[in-house]
């Protein structure tokens, strides 16, 4: 069974690895899908409604001849990311809540 993985939750995951350090497009998605089943044409949408609510900023820089456009969370991202942590911490809880009651019954 797969559980789906919401928007705002993938949004944080996203802002999550880019707190650690920037990445691009490609390395940022072969580290999202060690941890999550998420496709290519999934995470390019996210990274640009990211990039349009301004919580992530993007550069370019040369690899081999070619450029690599880089994704670096900002201010405005990280506060994103303590909202969305914060939330996740309230919906995990109750949810886990859910699980353990209903097994218990």
């Amino acid at each position: 069974m797969a559980i789906q993985i919401s928007s705002e939750l993938l949004d944080g995951c996203v802002l999550a690895l880019l707190s650690t350090e920037d990445y691009y497009g490609y390395a940022l998605t072969q580290r999202l899908q060690a941890s999550v089943a998420v496709s290519e044409s999934t995470l390019y949408p996210v990274l640009r409604r990211l990039k349009k609510n301004s919580w992530v900023t993007t550069y370019d820089q040369a690899f081999q001849g070619r450029n690599r456009r880089y994704y670096q969370i900002t201010a405005a991202g990280q506060q994103q990311l303590t909202l969305i942590q914060k939330d996740w911490d309230t919906y995990q809880n109750a949810i886990s809540n859910l699980l353990k009651g209903a097994a218990a019954s």
